[in-house]
Parts: structure tokens; C-alpha cells; sequence
């Protein structure tokens, strides 16, 4: 059916606000072409970040201007098959980067921030997204008196990575940047996620996540302020978690 024969929706004034799939239209009991064609592009943008190769040195090369101290480690997931076949295997560091980061020397006083970078579920979000919010970010850190222990760019993590790479740094608290899991329409989005005390047993009940970290969602000036805003509250209430809210306000340690 021609495009000007497709009835309008009556919502359609709603797609000047948001870019989720609303208010398509019909064409008898089906989607209009071009709403059908423009699906199935998202579909397979979607599959293509998911599986895209990342090149971990080109990125720490790129991120070497702002973080001078940067390490290129791998996870235990051998390669993209495994990583999604197995998430516990993007959980853990591999034997080399483990004991690479085993024979570091620790500083004195340990760091209070550990900040780890890495492909995840989109590489084209760590790619596109993770130099601009560290631009962003790194200054507020600083300016703030954290000391930052290198910057870890890995291949192949989940979140709970920011778990043995924190604790093997020593670090007070971990930063995990890796892209999220694709959405129609969204396939180069970063999330932020963070844990005071990272350590073994820590789970996603431990942390607070910072999403949709694009130009299309959270800008990266917005979304560093936001990130250095929960670090700032989880250092002075030494938690991360449920307890700790945005804008930060102070847990009732004395309730029972």
C-alpha cells in the first residue's frame, strides 16, 4: 500500500518527544512497509553491535590522552562465543591479567578509585561513548582529590568484573564502563555501574548503575556529573547499593 494511503495515528504528534515505537500506523491488520523495514534495520543493528569485534589496544591508545596509566586485560571468556555463551567466564579476570595485576605494586595511599572500561554487550558503545564521558569525568574525579588507580580497558566483561579488579588494585571503590545490552533503536549505549568495597561475594544488589549513556539519552557531561555525584556519596557513606539514592541523601545506619 502506498505511504500516503496508510491512515495516520492518531498519537503520531507523541514521535516528536521519544524514540520508541509508537503510534506506526496500519496497513489492514499489519504494520505499514516502511515501519516493517525500519524494525527489522533496528533488529539487525542490534545483532551486529552485540557481535562486532572490539579491538581493546585502539581504544586504551584513544584513552591514553586522559589517563596516561592505561592496561589492556582479557576476561576468562576466551572469545565472543564463549563471553555469551558463558557469563561467569565475563565475570572473572583470565590467568595472565590476573596475575599481571597480582605483580603490580600497590600504591601508598591505596587508590580510591579503580575504573574499568570494556566492550560488554556493545562494542560500538565503548567505542563511541567511553572517551567522551571519561573527558568529562575524570576531571570532576580529580578535582575532588580521588586518586585513580590505572585505567583497565578489558575484552569480554560482564558487570561483576569491577569485583577482582578492584580488590587486586586495592581499590576503595570500582567503576565498571561497558555497553549495555542492545535495544531497538539503541545499539550503542554505555552503562555506568559502581561498588564501594569491591570484593569477592559482591553482587548486583551492591551497586548503583548509571544507563543509556549516549548523545540520543544521558549526554556525557550529564551523565559524568551523575557518576561523580554517587561516587562523592558512596565515599563518604562507604556503600553502594539500594541505600545509596540520587540525589544522595544519608542511610539511617541506627534503624533497626
Amino acid at each position: 500500500m502506498a505511504a500516503d494511503l496508510v491512515p495516520e495515528d492518531g498519537w503520531v504528534f507523541l514521535r516528536r518527544h521519544t524514540a520508541a515505537r509508537i503510534a506506526l500506523g496500519r496497513s489492514g491488520g499489519s504494520l505499514p512497509t516502511r515501519e516493517t523495514l525500519g524494525l527489522a534495520y533496528a533488529q539487525a543493528l542490534a545483532r551486529d553491535a552485540v557481535r562486532a569485534p572490539f579491538d581493546p589496544h585502539a581504544l586504551a591508545a584513544a584513552l591514553r590522552p586522559l589517563a596516561p596509566d592505561v592496561l589492556v586485560l582479557e576476561s576468562a571468556a576466551p572469545d565472543r562465543a564463549a563471553f555469551l555463551a558463558r557469563p561467569d567466564l565475563g565475570r572473572r579476570l583470565s590467568e595472565r591479567s590476573a596475575a599481571l595485576l597480582a605483580a603490580l605494586p600497590r600504591s601508598d595511599p591505596p587508590p580510591t578509585l579503580a575504573i574499568v572500561v570494556s566492550d560488554g554487550l556493545s562494542a560500538l558503545a565503548a567505542e563511541r561513548q567511553a572517551s567522551p564521558l571519561l573527558a568529562e569525568l575524570l576531571p570532576l574525579l580529580r578535582a575532588h582529590g580521588f586518586r585513580l588507580a590505572p585505567l583497565v580497558v578489558v575484552r569480554h566483561a560482564r558487570v561483576g568484573l569491577l569485583d577482582p579488579v578492584g580488590s587486586a588494585l586495592g581499590a576503595e571503590m570500582a567503576l565498571i564502563l561497558l555497553g549495555e545490552r542492545p535495544g531497538l533503536g539503541t545499539p550503542d549505549s554505555l552503562g555506568a555501574y559502581l561498588a564501594y568495597s569491591p570484593g569477592p561475594g559482591r553482587t548486583d544488589a551492591d551497586r548503583n548503575c548509571v544507563s543509556n549513556i549516549r548523545p540520543e539519552g544521558l549526554v556525557a557531561r550529564e551523565a559524568a556529573a551523575r557518576i561523580a555525584g554517587l561516587l562523592a556519596a558512596a565515599r563518604e557513606f562507604r556503600l553502594t547499593g539500594p541505600a545509596l539514592k540520587e540525589p544522595p541523601s544519608r542511610p539511617s545506619l541506627g534503624a533497626k
